[in-house]
């Protein structure tokens, strides 16, 4: 019997046979999902910048992955990639727009360049990746998940760019989920908390703000293994869920959020902010602007490729 790709999306918990977009794959929660969907049968499409890491997974899952390079913020660069998804594959189902960076720096000293960088991957990148797919994903009346954070919560100091960017995901979810519920297509946002991701250890690594990190009081503060977050991910796209949280406990902070603000700036008083403003500035002397900013492998790959241009 031929595959039928809307019999088999609206059979619950089952990916055989679909085929997964997800951007931002070379490591961490993208590598991990495409790895675990094509174990389940599914064709996973691996986009992002990092080509040689993220063709490594790919040959690592086998026929069933193939790698397209592709920068989310770049318009030509995704028609490009989900054209060849089309072409190789036949279609799209699931797209999970993952693809984030993440700087560390205030708002006052920060390098410019780097501060809106992680605004136009992680919020511009993920309506890109969304519009460019969505007629294929229209087709058969599929599934988007977007990749939001805890910082969409939680608005701590130092992460003013990733807080703002993941609550416009978080905005663009709700009303896209609106939009496209008449038509069959069903819209997710996560919320994971610190995941132990190549993203997270390099921000820990910071000699500014991973003392500010460690600071973090209680759940706040507590870096999860990569294997809780796939599990809550996989259960939540295999549902076609409208909100995941990495862990549970992130979906109970939504209920008292108005109350957030206040307190996180009277913690920030007495974990250390002031002097960790007098030492970002310091070492921006002595390192740079740019280098000071830039966390984890894809953050560089993102904030470095303008500059080499």
């Amino acid at each position: 019997m031929p595959f039928n790709p809307l019999a088999a999306l609206r059979r619950p918990g089952s990916v055989e046979g679909k085929v997964v977009l997800i951007t931002g794959a070379a490591r961490g929660i993208g590598a991990g999902l495409a790895e675990r969907f094509a174990a389940r049968g599914a064709k996973v499409a691996l986009v992002g910048l990092e080509p040689e890491e993220q063709q490594a997974v790919a040959d690592r899952i086998g026929p069933n992955a193939a790698s397209w390079t592709a920068d989310v913020t770049s318009w030509d660069d995704l028609e490009q990639a989900t054209a060849g998804v089309v072409e190789r594959f036949g279609g799209i189902d699931i797209v999970v727009a993952n693809a984030g960076i993440a700087t560390t720096g205030f708002a006052r000293s920060i390098d410019v360049s780097a501060f809106e960088k992680v605004i136009e991957v992680d919020l511009l990148g993920v309506w890109r990746t969304f519009r460019v797919a969505m007629p294929h994903v229209l087709k058969r009346e599929g599934y988007l998940l977007t990749v939001s954070s805890l910082a969409a919560i939680t608005h701590a100091p130092g992460m003013a760019n990733y807080a703002a960017a993941k609550a416009g995901v978080e905005a663009l979810s709700n009303s896209m989920r609106a939009e496209l519920a008449h038509l069959g297509v069903k819209v997710g946002v996560a919320h994971p908390t610190w995941i132990k991701t190549d993203l997270v250890d390099s921000a820990d690594a910071h000699p500014v703000f991973g003392k500010l990190r460690a600071g973090m009081p209680g759940l706040l503060g507590k870096t999860y293994p990569l294997e809780v977050a796939l599990d809550h991910l996989e259960r939540g796209i295999l549902r076609r869920a409208r909100t995941i949280h990495v862990p549970r406990w992130v979906g109970a902070l939504k209920l008292i959020r108005s109350f957030l603000p206040p307190v996180i700036e009277l913690g920030g008083r007495f974990q250390g902010v002031p002097e960790a403003d007098r030492e970002a500035l310091e070492d921006i002397a002595r390192r740079g602007a740019t280098e000071a900013a830039i966390t984890g492998h894809g953050g560089r790959a993102a904030t470095l490729r303008d500059s080499t241009r």
